[in-house]
């Protein structure tokens, strides 16, 4: 399954990732962001897990298998670029800053905000069209909610 969603992410646009691989994306993005400052706490794996239930429909156990995939996915990934050039063709521009909003929660969710998290969201945020301010703002109405 992992060769396959890798072999799809390397064969371009034309390849058109399915739904699950969008997903897939996601959440592999979602644990590098968690994993950027080497410290994988459960609290963010719990929160990787709620943002899958909410944006996805999913049931706890549905998303805690899909991030155990994810967390798979990332550790063999060679970089960012290609999770986040995927998402990118996936989710239409307007609705990119909900995946903002994802990977801030993951960033706060253990209550430090690290360099290491801040770069990465830095990184996606850019590769997916959504500039600094933008981003700013996402994170103030995550740390609000």
């Amino acid at each position: 399954m992992i060769a396959g969603f890798f072999k799809r992410l390397t064969e371009g646009a034309n390849a058109g990732l399915s739904a699950d691989d969008e997903r897939l994306a996601l959440c592999a993005l979602l644990v590098r962001i968690a994993r950027a400052d080497e410290v994988y706490s459960t609290d963010e794996a719990a929160q990787i897990d709620k943002v899958l239930m909410g944006r996805y429909g999913l049931s706890p156990f549905e998303a805690t298998a899909l991030r155990r995939e994810g967390e798979e996915v990332e550790a063999t990934a060679p970089d960012t670029v290609r999770f986040t050039r995927e998402i990118k063709d996936a989710v239409p521009h307007e609705e990119r800053i909900g995946v903002i909003e994802a990977l801030w929660r993951v960033v706060l969710a253990d209550g430090v905000r690290d360099a290491e998290e801040d770069a990465v969201v830095r990184l996606a945020a850019n590769l997916l069209g959504i500039n600094d301010r933008d981003s700013a703002l996402a994170r103030q109405r995550v740390s609000r909610a």
